[in-house]
């Protein structure tokens, strides 16, 4: 089976995990500041704080904007649904926009129709790892005075020029990004997340409520040569990171550069090879922003179904993935319709596929990819055709 991604772990990060054991301390601690610090250095960020995963982030992200019960977050629909749950999370309501069909990312001539006087923030995807265009979004927020929460979940590594000059996804370039470090991301700790921000503020309240806003972190009392009694200002969360998991990140963090060149490699090629598929769409990368690739979705042509396209794959060894999900099509959101149409959203979801793409894979597999979605679209096709 050719999978549809494969987390790119070795002896290093056995070794490093092996070594957080060894010190004793597996909780959070002196490896996930470490882990903090080297992440921020890597995007640019002043602020980086590690948690649990990325919907936590997202989650404390959203508070730390002020979203309250009765707000309203202008986001997409057109994202895994932890984009819209953590809003839901916070007793406020997402409305949803629509996307630009070749980039799957927030329409922004659709953002400024959305806000209302109870919008409080904007949360932009960087789906699939493709940046979303901050450089309209932001004036968009500015003008209207609300806050900007990127979810980067898959973006890390990725670019955007701005103003002339090339940056990190996570500089930020909003108030906070959020990232995950799920197995299918470029940097994976198993599970685990991480905010960077501007505001040194919001860091101290993300790291106050990631333990269960407990004041006194724990290295600072097993440091302490005098008896040290925390207290609890704020109702918290447990979403903090263990120092395994951040022993893992650091290793995997300076694998990045190097991974990121070969999934470029990889998706260059795969627009090559796939160029003789009539119909068929390849992603596009604008000129102002460089792709991690975290993913590859393509969209299918007119009259081959998905499923059985997806089902024909499978059958011949060969993994792939539903398009990128639209939360308002699930049962959890019927008593939610959308205040706009999201025609592109929907023909995202049921029209386009993620093709398997890692750092490991092989030129010769990823031609068995493209010639098994060639044959699986021409059977799809003829199917069609014979029963109409």
């Amino acid at each position: 089976m050719i999978p549809i991604t494969q987390p790119l772990l070795g002896e290093a990060e056995a070794e490093a995990a092996a070594a957080a054991i060894r010190s004793g301390w597996v909780s959070q601690g002196p490896g996930v500041a470490a882990f903090e610090a080297q992440f921020a250095a890597f995007v640019g960020a002043p602020h980086a704080c590690a948690v649990s995963n990325c919907t936590t982030a997202l989650h404390l992200a959203l508070l730390a904007a002020g979203v309250r019960a009765g707000d309203e977050v202008v986001t997409v629909s057109h994202s895994f649904i932890a984009t819209a749950n953590t809003v839901r999370q916070c007793g406020a309501l997402p409305v949803f926009v629509d996307i630009e069909p070749a980039s799957f990312n927030i329409d922004p001539a659709r953002i400024a129709a959305a806000i209302t006087p109870r919008t409080k923030a904007i949360l932009c995807v960087h789906q699939i790892g493709l940046p979303c265009d901050l450089g309209r979004i932001l004036p968009i927020a500015r003008a209207h005075g609300l806050f900007v929460i990127e979810d980067a979940a898959c973006a890390i590594g990725s670019q955007v020029r701005l103003d002339g000059s090339w940056d990190m996804i996570g500089a930020p370039h909003g108030d906070v990004a959020c990232f995950s470090f799920h197995p299918r991301k470029l940097v994976t700790t198993g599970e685990g997340g991480m905010l960077t921000t501007r505001h040194p503020a919001w860091d101290q309240r993300f790291r106050l409520w990631r333990q269960h806003g407990m004041t006194v972190p724990d290295t600072v009392r097993h440091a302490s040569q005098q008896v040290v009694f925390e207290e609890y200002p704020v109702c918290g969360f447990n979403y903090r990171m263990t120092d395994i998991q951040a022993a893992i990140g650091r290793i995997q963090l300076e694998r990045l550069p190097d991974h990121i060149e070969r999934r470029r490699m990889l998706a260059d090629r795969y627009r090559s090879l796939l160029a003789d598929i009539p119909d068929l769409e390849a992603p596009v990368e604008p000129n102002w922003c460089r792709s991690n690739w975290q993913s590859f979705c393509v969209r299918l042509p007119p009259g081959a179904a998905q499923l059985r396209v997806m089902q024909a794959m499978l059958d011949a060894g060969i993994a792939t993935r539903r398009g990128i999900m639209c939360a308002h099509l699930e049962q959890a959101y019927v008593d939610q319709p959308p205040r706009f149409a999201l025609p592109e959203s929907e023909r995202a979801h049921h029209h386009s596929m993620l093709l398997p793409l890692y750092p490991q894979m092989t030129e010769e597999t990823q031609a068995q990819v493209v010639d098994g979605l060639r044959r699986a679209i021409a059977l799809a096709v003829a199917e069609r055709a014979q029963a109409a």
